[in-house]
Protein backbone atom coordinates (compact mmCIF):
# COMPACT_ATOMS: atom_id res chain seq x y z
CA UNK A 1 0.00 0.00 0.00
CA UNK A 2 2.99 2.39 0.76
CA UNK A 3 4.40 1.72 -2.96
CA UNK A 4 0.62 2.90 -4.16
CA UNK A 5 0.90 5.97 -2.24
CA UNK A 6 4.11 7.28 -3.03
CA UNK A 7 3.86 6.26 -7.02
CA UNK A 8 0.87 8.16 -7.05
CA UNK A 9 2.38 11.15 -5.45
CA UNK A 10 5.07 10.80 -7.25
CA UNK A 11 3.06 10.98 -10.44
CA UNK A 12 1.20 13.35 -9.30
CA UNK A 13 4.22 15.66 -8.74
CA UNK A 14 5.50 14.55 -12.24
CA UNK A 15 2.04 15.84 -14.42
CA UNK A 16 2.35 18.88 -12.51
CA UNK A 17 6.11 19.42 -13.60
CA UNK A 18 4.84 18.41 -17.23
CA UNK A 19 2.15 21.29 -17.00
CA UNK A 20 4.18 23.85 -15.59
CA UNK A 21 7.06 23.18 -18.08
CA UNK A 22 4.29 22.67 -21.03
CA UNK A 23 2.96 26.07 -20.20
CA UNK A 24 6.05 27.71 -20.60
CA UNK A 25 6.93 26.46 -23.52
CA UNK A 26 3.55 27.35 -25.26
CA UNK A 27 4.10 30.89 -23.72
CA UNK A 28 7.73 30.65 -25.48
CA UNK A 29 5.95 29.50 -29.28
CA UNK A 30 3.00 32.30 -28.38
CA UNK A 31 6.06 34.95 -28.05
CA UNK A 32 6.38 34.74 -32.08
CA UNK A 33 9.91 35.23 -32.55
CA UNK A 34 11.88 32.71 -34.56
CA UNK A 35 14.36 31.86 -31.28
CA UNK A 36 11.14 31.48 -28.59
CA UNK A 37 9.49 29.86 -31.16
CA UNK A 38 12.42 27.04 -31.25
CA UNK A 39 12.86 26.77 -27.63
CA UNK A 40 9.68 26.56 -26.72
CA UNK A 41 8.96 23.68 -29.36
CA UNK A 42 12.27 22.01 -27.43
CA UNK A 43 10.55 22.74 -24.31
CA UNK A 44 7.37 20.60 -25.17
CA UNK A 45 9.73 17.69 -25.85
CA UNK A 46 10.60 16.96 -22.50
CA UNK A 47 6.68 16.89 -20.70
CA UNK A 48 5.95 14.77 -23.86
CA UNK A 49 8.96 12.19 -23.21
CA UNK A 50 8.28 12.59 -19.41
CA UNK A 51 4.13 11.62 -20.37
CA UNK A 52 4.88 8.57 -22.53
CA UNK A 53 7.40 7.33 -19.76
CA UNK A 54 4.80 7.70 -17.01
CA UNK A 55 2.18 6.37 -19.17
CA UNK A 56 4.62 3.19 -20.03
CA UNK A 57 5.33 2.87 -16.70
CA UNK A 58 1.96 2.60 -15.25
CA UNK A 59 1.17 0.26 -17.54
CA UNK A 60 3.81 -2.02 -16.83
CA UNK A 61 2.95 -1.96 -13.19
CA UNK A 62 -0.94 -2.27 -13.68
CA UNK A 63 -0.34 -5.48 -16.18
CA UNK A 64 2.48 -6.93 -13.97
CA UNK A 65 0.30 -6.56 -10.71
CA UNK A 66 -2.42 -8.32 -12.90
CA UNK A 67 -0.21 -11.15 -13.39
CA UNK A 68 0.70 -11.44 -9.65
CA UNK A 69 -3.05 -11.11 -8.75
CA UNK A 70 -3.91 -14.42 -11.17
CA UNK A 71 -1.04 -15.94 -10.11
CA UNK A 72 -2.18 -16.07 -6.36
CA UNK A 73 -5.73 -16.82 -7.49
CA UNK A 74 -3.71 -19.73 -8.51
CA UNK A 75 -1.75 -20.30 -5.41
CA UNK A 76 1.56 -20.11 -8.21
CA UNK A 77 3.44 -17.28 -6.32
CA UNK A 78 6.90 -17.69 -5.59
CA UNK A 79 7.25 -18.39 -1.30
CA UNK A 80 10.10 -15.73 0.09
CA UNK A 81 12.49 -19.01 0.90
CA UNK A 82 15.43 -16.47 1.17
CA UNK A 83 17.49 -15.95 4.08
CA UNK A 84 18.02 -12.83 5.59
CA UNK A 85 20.61 -11.33 7.79
CA UNK A 86 20.01 -10.12 11.17
CA UNK A 87 19.71 -6.68 9.13
CA UNK A 88 17.13 -7.94 7.21
CA UNK A 89 19.51 -8.17 3.64
CA UNK A 90 18.81 -11.07 1.26
CA UNK A 91 21.92 -13.63 1.88
CA UNK A 92 23.80 -13.46 -1.44
CA UNK A 93 23.88 -17.39 -1.38
CA UNK A 94 20.08 -17.68 -0.64
CA UNK A 95 19.40 -15.44 -3.35
CA UNK A 96 22.04 -17.10 -5.76
CA UNK A 97 20.51 -20.68 -5.52
CA UNK A 98 16.50 -19.49 -5.65
CA UNK A 99 17.61 -17.42 -8.98
CA UNK A 100 19.39 -21.06 -10.13
CA UNK A 101 15.97 -23.11 -9.52
CA UNK A 102 14.21 -19.95 -11.38
CA UNK A 103 16.33 -20.08 -14.32
CA UNK A 104 16.26 -23.83 -14.40
CA UNK A 105 11.97 -23.74 -14.36
CA UNK A 106 12.26 -21.51 -16.73
CA UNK A 107 14.78 -22.81 -19.73
CA UNK A 108 12.23 -25.84 -19.20
CA UNK A 109 9.14 -24.41 -19.79
CA UNK A 110 10.33 -21.26 -21.81
CA UNK A 111 6.59 -20.50 -22.80
CA UNK A 112 5.01 -20.69 -19.42
CA UNK A 113 4.48 -16.72 -18.27
CA UNK A 114 4.60 -18.01 -14.44
CA UNK A 115 7.58 -19.35 -14.57
CA UNK A 116 8.84 -15.89 -16.53
CA UNK A 117 6.67 -14.05 -14.03
CA UNK A 118 9.12 -16.14 -10.65
CA UNK A 119 12.29 -15.43 -12.51
CA UNK A 120 11.59 -12.12 -13.04
CA UNK A 121 11.13 -11.91 -8.83
CA UNK A 122 14.80 -14.02 -8.65
CA UNK A 123 16.08 -11.60 -10.20
CA UNK A 124 14.17 -8.10 -8.27
CA UNK A 125 15.42 -10.54 -5.41
CA UNK A 126 19.14 -10.73 -6.77
CA UNK A 127 18.55 -6.51 -6.90
CA UNK A 128 19.19 -7.28 -10.55
CA UNK A 129 16.24 -5.02 -11.85
CA UNK A 130 17.24 -4.52 -15.58
CA UNK A 131 16.73 -8.50 -15.96
CA UNK A 132 14.15 -8.60 -13.84
CA UNK A 133 12.10 -5.88 -16.15
CA UNK A 134 12.85 -7.90 -19.33
CA UNK A 135 11.64 -11.37 -17.30
CA UNK A 136 8.47 -9.86 -16.37
CA UNK A 137 7.82 -8.22 -19.79
CA UNK A 138 8.66 -11.40 -21.32
CA UNK A 139 5.97 -12.94 -18.82
CA UNK A 140 3.29 -9.98 -19.97
CA UNK A 141 4.20 -10.27 -23.40
CA UNK A 142 3.32 -14.44 -23.02
CA UNK A 143 0.34 -13.87 -20.96
CA UNK A 144 -1.39 -11.81 -23.36
CA UNK A 145 -0.26 -13.98 -26.38
CA UNK A 146 -2.40 -16.65 -24.38
CA UNK A 147 -5.52 -14.85 -24.41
Amino acid sequence: MRAKITYFVTAAVLVFYFVLVGSRGVMLIQDGKLITVTMGIAVLVLPLIGIWFLWANTRFVTRANALAAELEAEGGLPVDELVRTPAGRIDRDSADEVFARRKAETEDAPNDWRCWFRLAVAYQDARDTPRARKAMQRAITLREAAE
